[in-house]
């Protein structure tokens, strides 16, 4: 696969004005799911530009079309804010970078969809959040990215992945990877799947909470990661939101949630220790300042008191995903060794386990914040 990639360059650099000639493409970043390149351009002046080239994994998604849709209609929304609010569109959010007939992406030959990003200069994609001021600084980005898009009609967006946050779901998926056990796996995951099925009633926690009107849908990014940011290299804030394939209708606490799963710990995602893996309150209180700072005026009070839910539910089914895609042998997250798909659920199970050890303290602290309208001003 990462061949053929790699093979359909040549026709992705014909297809589009990159305003120069093309030193050269490497292979970039971390992501699990698309195959990333930095590609180096000469301009006749002389200079040196980068640009993101994506080929967007056609087992996550199967409408590239839908999925380029949502993000040139989100990032155009954004722009026309930005610009009012006086900042700077070209580093604040993505841009989409047309082929030479004016479409958002480029299909090869092999069938692969491609997109092209101008490259966000001057900034920093960090994995793990190394202090609570860096946490509260991505806390401030992703809040201010749903404030922004609090006025975006949710109804026009697709689906990109269907039924990606119900987490109901995907505790059905994992029943029946359970019931398969396709390679044999279960037996060496016994005390991931008891977990797991130990945890069945907090799958239906948030969308109980959805169906009886307690909670609105809004525009939600869906892998707010800390690593899905461009922090400013200079000044150390969180700047522009990258990682828009999952832009969909969905549940701000999913969001919230998804950013402390990832956040609020110090170790890795896949840390096969699991003794060095816990929930920090420290970042967890950085992290829902920063939140609801920036986003607090545009949710509801149901949302701000569901926010802790949205951490335990989001981890927990993130570790059922790992899990499943471990019994299934590994057909969607990208894997290093056979292994790595389980270790990455232990880490979450231990999240999870924490946070329920220290669940008053979490209501209290989302309490403390939310009582002070759009955050705590300073």
């Amino acid at each position: 696969m990462s061949s053929l990639a790699e093979q359909s360059l040549q026709e992705v650099f014909a297809a589009y004005d990159l305003g120069g000639e093309v030193a050269g493409a490497l292979r970039y970043g971390k992501g699990h799911i698309n195959d990333t390149f930095c590609a180096y351009v000469q301009t006749p002046e002389g200079e040196c530009r980068r640009f993101i080239l994506q080929r967007m994994s056609a087992a996550a998604f199967k409408h590239p079309d839908q999925l380029m849709a949502n993000i040139v209609g989100v990032t155009e929304h954004l722009r026309k804010k930005i610009v009012a609010a006086g900042g700077d569109p070209d580093r604040e959010t993505l841009t989409v970078h047309p082929t030479r007939t004016g479409e958002s992406f480029f299909t090869d030959s092999q069938g692969g969809a491609w997109r092209v990003y101008p490259f966000v200069e001057n900034t920093l994609c960090l994995q793990s959040a190394e202090t609570p001021e860096l946490f509260y600084a991505s806390a401030q980005a992703f809040g201010k990215f749903q404030a922004m898009l609090s006025d975006y009609p949710a109804d026009t967006l697709f689906e990109t992945i269907e039924k990606f946050h119900d987490t109901e779901n995907r505790y059905r998926n994992f029943e029946k990877a359970l019931a398969a056990d396709a390679l044999g796996r279960v037996a060496t995951a016994q005390p991931e799947i008891q977990f797991v099925l130990a945890h069945k009633a907090d799958c239906s926690v948030a969308l109980e909470a959805l169906r009886q009107g307690k909670l609105p849908l809004r525009v939600t990014h869906n892998d707010t990661k800390l690593n899905n940011i461009l922090f400013d290299a200079e000044t150390g804030k969180g700047m522009c939101i990258i990682d828009l394939d999952t832009i969909m209708p969905g549940l701000a606490l999913n969001d919230f949630g998804d950013s402390i799963r990832f956040g609020a710990t110090r170790a890795a995602e896949d840390e096969p220790d699991v003794s060095k893996v816990h929930f920090e309150l420290d970042l967890f209180e950085a992290y829902t300042k920063g939140y609801l700072e920036a986003a607090g005026d545009v949710l509801t009070d149901a949302e701000k008191e569901y926010l802790p839910w949205g951490a335990k539910i989001i981890t927990l089914e993130c570790g059922m995903r790992f899990l499943t895609d471990y019994l299934e042998g590994d057909t969607y997250f990208r894997v290093t060794h056979p292994a790595h798909n389980l270790e990455r659920c232990r880490t979450q199970f231990k999240l999870v386990a924490d946070m329920e050890a220290h669940w008053a303290e979490m209501q209290a602290i989302v309490k403390k914040y939310s009582e002070m309208p759009g955050g705590e001003k300073e």
